[in-house]
């Protein structure tokens, strides 16, 4: 009987890849509270400055669309010049942007601060940076750990919402920026001399390597020409169209639509600002449980059937939503269902992926991935602000955006589909 290896004894220091973990997880965090924070001033701006509805949302909508177009040059960018570089950057400007916000007194103000500038700021702090540290950082358990830092983006984003809701109505609209500025300066020195660049600088192997294992080599070219090329080559695959537009739906029907708009569906119906907020803050904690479980059944099921189930039960509730009571236990249980399946289509998402494209391109052609999610919240975001402009109601957005979660369920049991027949399952792997 073959005996089989000793573990690797550069990978038996835990409290390492615990620190890099915590460190991604926090800037993960932050930069989803900064992101969320345009949903929680679109009423305060409106009554206290009489902006509309649709200006803010075209804002919040170009926010969203950069921090999805930033994904992949910043996977790129990680790979040149490292990614404690990125972070730090990547805080300065959101902080500074954040700032700069606080003299704004007319609608391009708000399109330069929390559109441009935090929209690019943040989107170097996506989940491109959860798909790099945890393709550089471990070997096994990378659904798990990606699950994790997914549930984190999303839990964070709504999680913020009530306390910055309940800073907007009892100060004002300037304090929320203040408390997310503040964020980010807090984490900038615990990135500087806490946040390791990579395992083999402390004399380490990725966590499940063995002792062979030898790390990706990167190329020195330009990052712009590295993201560009990646693309290139990935869209002459029909998995990466599928994965982009079952993604579009994702950011159509989570972030664009109901991280954006939750909070005036309910101003709507009667239901002030921090209640709603309270309600996606359900929704958050919930999806810390739906997207951490969904990494963990990534390891172990077929990915394609994970996607279906969640696009499907997603869709249904939306389609639900504009027909509800909008009472609080109706909203409690809608908060609860929704939250569990908020983000947990990444895992899967991600594991097909490296799947179709490789250990070492994956990060970048999931950052196009994520840019699909993110021109379908931003799509959402500007879309749901018209059409209540116009209809004084949003149960056309709902309904549109739960029937493209359908379509995107049985869009997702299409990715290679003759490939994935013949993969030996994650958990058997050793």
């Amino acid at each position: 009987m073959k005996t089989p290896p000793l573990p690797d004894k550069r990978t038996q220091r835990p409290h390492v890849f615990v620190l890099v973990v915590a460190l991604t997880f926090l800037s993960l965090l932050v930069s989803a509270g900064v992101r969320a924070t345009p949903g929680v001033l679109m009423m305060p701006l409106q009554h206290e400055l009489g902006w509309t509805r649709t200006s803010i949302s075209f804002s919040a909508a170009v926010g969203i669309f950069l921090y999805g177009l930033m994904g992949p040059f910043s996977a790129a960018l990680m790979q040149r010049f490292g990614v404690r570089r990125i972070l730090i950057g990547a805080m300065l400007i959101t902080s500074f942007s954040a700032l700069l916000s606080l003299g704004m007194t007319r609608p391009w103000q708000f399109f330069l601060t929390w559109g441009l500038l935090t929209g690019v700021s943040t989107g170097s702090v996506a989940m491109v940076l959860g798909a790099t540290v945890v393709n550089r950082w471990f070997v096994t358990r990378r659904g798990t750990i990606i699950g994790l830092l997914a549930a984190i983006t999303a839990t964070g984003s709504l999680l913020f919402l009530p306390a910055l809701a309940s800073l907007a109505h009892h100060f004002g609209w300037r304090a929320p920026v203040i408390a997310v500025a503040a964020l980010g300066l807090t984490l900038l020195p615990l990135v500087i001399f806490f946040f390791p660049e990579h395992p083999s600088d402390l004399g380490l192997v990725p966590h499940g390597a063995g002792e062979d294992y030898e790390p990706p080599r990167h190329s020195g070219r330009n990052p712009l020409h590295t993201a560009i090329m990646a693309l290139v080559n990935a869209t002459r695959k029909r998995d990466f169209w599928i994965l982009f537009l079952t993604f579009f739906v994702c950011g159509f029907t989570t972030n664009g639509l109901i991280g954006t708009h939750f909070i005036a569906i309910c101003a709507d119906h009667g239901i002030g600002e921090v209640p709603a907020a309270g309600y996606l803050a359900v929704m958050g904690l919930f999806d810390l449980v739906g997207t951490t479980l969904s990494g963990w059944l990534t390891d172990r099921l077929d990915s394609r059937w994970l996607l279906f189930s969640y696009y499907g039960l997603r869709g249904l509730s939306l389609i639900a939503l504009p027909f509800i009571d909008f009472s609080p236990e109706s909203l409690m249980i809608f908060g609860v269902f929704y939250g569990l399946d908020w983000i947990a289509t990444v895992p899967p998402t991600l594991r097909l992926a490296n799947t179709a494209f490789g250990e070492q391109n994956a990060p970048i052609v999931f950052g196009w991935i994520v840019f699909g999610h993110q021109i379908g919240a931003a799509s959402a975001a500007s879309i749901a602000g018209v059409l209540r402009q116009v209809q004084g109601s949003y149960q056309d957005m709902l309904v549109l955006a739960g029937s493209a979660g359908l379509v995107a369920g049985v869009m997702a049991l299409n990715v290679g589909r003759t490939r994935l027949r013949k993969l030996t399952p994650v958990s058997d792997i050793r």
